[in-house]
């Protein structure tokens, strides 16, 4: 991962551009197109900018654009909402001076929130800005399985779901992969420098060929909600949906629970591995 912001807003317009074809955008492709999607000075045409002044944003150079020009080539470029704001955002800390290394507290769990998790009847983690594993409940803790053993700062949802393991265990791992992956980049975005965004980001690059394929996409995800498919050896398949609930404070931890449909077999299956936990815990509690 870079960590000059020039370079990654230069990087996201780039891949961004040559994804949009001309007939996305009401223009005619031609005969003679050398280039993948739409060229530069079709794109600055759209956004009522300079090509030149285009041109300067995607090679990185010192240009500080404004929220009205931000919007323009947004509008240009069939931005999402996501998409957007991460374009801003990008822009923010491009236009940041340079600051001296500063000192960042490891990422805490309130002793309010443990207290929570422990009254959560549905699986519930705690989940670091970027997506370090911090807490959990034991319905969410069965989930997890052996990964909740693992060392701490291995203990990353990107990190299990790239496991070799993950395929058997999730039968939709390839498209939550990238789902997580967006997620990271917009949290990067808002930090760049952050020592664990840039070791993590460094060390799966190195492990991972489909992490490194993912993160040049420069795709972007809002962690808030999605859905998450397992194959759990005690219960069989759950397909369930997650949230993500910020805690109170500084940017940082949210708490992602998730659920069942009601009266589903999901929810069936669920139930049935919260009984056995609990059978577990009360079997162990009566021994000598």
């Amino acid at each position: 991962m870079g960590d000059d912001p020039r370079r990654e807003l230069a990087e996201f317009l780039r891949t961004r551009r040559t994804r949009l074809r001309p007939q996305d955008v009401g223009l005619e492709p031609g005969p003679r197109r050398r280039v993948a999607g739409l060229r530069r000075e079709e794109l600055a045409l759209l956004a009522g900018v300079s090509s030149d002044y285009y041109q300067r944003m995607e090679q990185g150079r010192d240009v500080r654009p404004s929220e009205q020009v931000l919007d323009a080539v947004a509008r240009a470029l069939n931005f999402s909402a996501e998409e957007t704001r991460h374009l801003h955002s990008l822009a923010a800390a491009a236009r940041t001076p340079t600051r001296l290394p500063r000192s960042y507290e490891p990422e805490e769990v309130p002793d309010t929130t443990l207290r929570l998790l422990r009254t959560m009847p549905s699986p519930a983690l705690v989940v670091g800005r970027f997506l370090d594993v911090l807490a959990w409940n034991p319905l969410g803790g069965a989930l997890l399985g052996e990964f909740t053993r693992q060392p701490q700062r291995e203990r990353n949802l990107l990190a299990l779901f790239l496991s070799p393991e993950a395929d058997r265990a999730c039968p939709n791992r390839a498209a939550t992969v990238a789902e997580l992956i967006g997620m990271l980049r917009t949290q990067v975005a808002a930090d760049p420098g952050h020592p664990r965004a840039v070791e993590l980001v460094g060390g799966l690059a190195v492990r991972s060929d489909e992490f490194a394929a993912l993160w040049a996409l420069h795709d972007v995800e809002e962690p808030t909600r999605g859905q998450m498919r397992l194959d759990h050896p005690q219960v069989g398949e759950l397909n369930l949906d997650w949230d993500a609930y910020p805690i109170p404070g500084n940017p940082g931890p949210v708490l992602m629970v998730c659920t069942a449909a009601d009266d589903s077999p999901d929810a069936e299956r669920l139930q049935l591995l919260a009984d056995q936990l609990l059978a577990d815990r009360l079997g162990a509690a009566r021994r000598p």
